[in-house]
């Protein structure tokens, strides 16, 4: 793991992605480490497998199916009168 600091990351931001390929590149701002720039591949590890807006809503649906929804009927109050000429 290397540590760089956030002016040779500016400086040197090739490197740094190089180096973040084989391990986590660790970024300091006045000494204290403030970032970590990873690879791709070592992200997804981290969060898990993407998933897509289907497989999202898939998933919801099972929890969907216990929710009850009433809606009640519009009243002809709310809706302006429609005139034809």
């Amino acid at each position: 793991m290397q540590i760089f600091s956030s002016r040779e990351f500016n400086q040197r931001t090739s490197q740094a992605q190089k180096a973040a390929a084989t391990a986590p590149v660790i970024i300091t701002h006045r000494g204290v480490p403030a970032q970590v720039l990873l690879s791709y591949a070592d992200y997804q590890k981290l969060t898990g497998k993407p998933q897509t807006a289907l497989e999202i809503l898939q998933s919801i649906e099972a929890d969907a199916a216990d929710i009850e929804l009433e809606i009640p009927p519009r009243s002809s109050s709310q809706r302006p009168a429609v005139e034809f000429e």
